[in-house]
């Protein structure tokens, strides 16, 4: 009876995808589910290139987590960013937007609070090499895509138009090849006679990958087809390079013989390499648990800290099998996380078989018709290919309103090449410095 007087308390840190499956698996569970992330939304990431590039608006990737939620009665969310565990206690402490610190008891703590961008100890390189992990850093790079062009048509000479046309990504997996095409294809086909100056077509796309192969994951038969529908596309791959050096006006790299070259290149973006939010270290310093070298947490085969079973550490934080931080890993370690809850809240007293993953494939959408999926024995590329991409990302789409925006959004875009989310803003420095009291900009000659 105690139970249907005070719920079993659960936290939950982070709304992504392991967040969001380890609460459905709760709603109807006499529990009391507090869900809390630095951001009011739940953002489909392995889309987040198509809003980068203009196919797909943020709101079609984003949707609210209380909307989403809505229907589950006993969870409420909290937009507040954890910072601190008190394992002993059983509390987390998280920073609310006014900078208030709030103090959430738990009897079971989900850990889903994903990764974040890597720069390998130079994080100097993201002012001018953002990373793709965000809506905020989508939309940020869809901002610089754009006004490259824009720069380039006025530029002062030939040699700064080049280097305004000039793209270079750094990291050849899936998110790395999948917006190398996707310039590729907005610079010759959605740009297309639309500028007097300059010949949008004409723009050099650059991928620099360390390894051997582009989408090395997808083992070589796939490798190879991408590479060779990149190749097609336009774009340079440099691979057995490695970035040393990155500044507003281009990248050095360094090849395998040890030879630097610099590349001028006024739009760098960066899609290698990531790490664990500092929340994943807090939380190995109130646990003693072990991280692994990109910080993810080392778990027991049900998820759980050592020595904690009340916590347990689900999607691409946790570090259990070499699972790749996949979005179809965070949603089964979610759920599977959930259901655990469940089951002990039901009193189910059979320990719970280990966590074992399902693979379902995986998948990266390189150009229009164009894209390779491995499942299993089973490899697709090319028209095959793409068919199996859209049918697998639009099963995982949440909401009928965005899987019913994407189709409409993806009909549109191959059918036309037209990109209907192109509008981005600039900073209005005019403006700012006559409200700041500065002096203003010179009028044009």
């Amino acid at each position: 009876m105690q139970d249907h007087i005070t719920p079993r308390r659960v936290v939950i840190l982070g709304g992504g995808f392991a967040g969001l499956f380890a609460a459905r698996a709760l709603r109807k569970s006499p529990v009391a589910v507090t869900v809390v992330d630095r951001r009011a939304h739940h953002l489909f990431q392995p889309l987040l290139y198509q809003c980068a590039s203009g196919i797909l608006s943020e709101g079609q990737i984003a949707q609210p987590l209380r909307g989403v939620l809505r229907r589950h009665h006993n969870v409420r969310c909290m937009l507040a960013e954890a910072t601190d565990v008190d394992a002993g206690g059983r509390a987390v402490y998280a920073r609310r937007p006014d900078g208030g610190v709030v103090r959430l008891p738990y009897d079971d703590l989900i850990v889903a609070v994903g990764m974040r961008q890597s720069y390998f100890g130079h994080d100097e390189f993201a002012a001018h090499a953002p990373g793709m992990k965000t809506l905020d850093d989508a939309l940020d790079i869809r901002r610089r895509i754009y006004r490259a062009f824009e720069m380039a048509e006025t530029a002062a000479n030939e040699r700064e138009r080049k280097r305004w046309l000039t793209f270079a990504l750094v990291g050849g997996g899936p998110t790395g090849v999948e917006l190398a095409g996707q310039i590729r294809e907005i610079a010759g086909h959605t740009l297309d006679r639309e500028f007097q100056r300059i010949d949008s077509a004409k723009a050099r796309v650059l991928l620099f990958e360390g390894s051997d192969a582009v989408l090395g994951a997808f083992g070589p038969p796939l490798a190879h087809r991408a590479a060779r529908t990149l190749r097609h596309l336009g774009v340079e791959l440099h691979l057995g390079t490695r970035v040393t050096d990155i500044d507003a006006h281009g990248l050095t790299v360094r090849d395998r013989d040890g030879r630097t070259t610099w590349f001028g290149a006024r739009t760098v973006l960066w899609t290698a390499g990531v790490e664990a939010p500092p929340i994943a270290a807090a939380l190995a310093r109130a646990t003693g648990a072990e991280q692994d070298r990109a910080g993810r947490i080392l778990v027991e085969p049900d998820l759980t800290v050592p020595g904690h079973p009340e916590i347990r550490v689900t999607g691409d934080v946790m570090s259990l099998n070499r699972l790749p931080g996949l979005a179809e890993v965070a949603m089964q370690s979610g759920a599977y996380a959930g259901r655990t809850v469940r089951h002990q809240v039901e009193g189910r007293t059979k320990k719970p078989k280990p966590f074992k993953y399902v693979d379902l494939g995986s998948a990266a959408y390189i150009a229009r018709g164009r894209a390779v999926v491995k499942a299993g024995p089973l490899h697709l590329s090319g028209f095959t290919g793409w068919l199996a991409w859209l049918f697998i990302h639009l099963a995982f789409l949440t909401g009928f309103r965005s899987r019913l925006g994407a189709v409409l959004s993806w009909s549109v875009a191959f059918a036309t090449s037209s990109r209907r989310e192109r509008a981005f803003t600039l900073p209005d420095t005019d403006g700012s410095a006559a409200r700041a009291g500065g002096p203003k900009a010179p009028p044009p000659p």
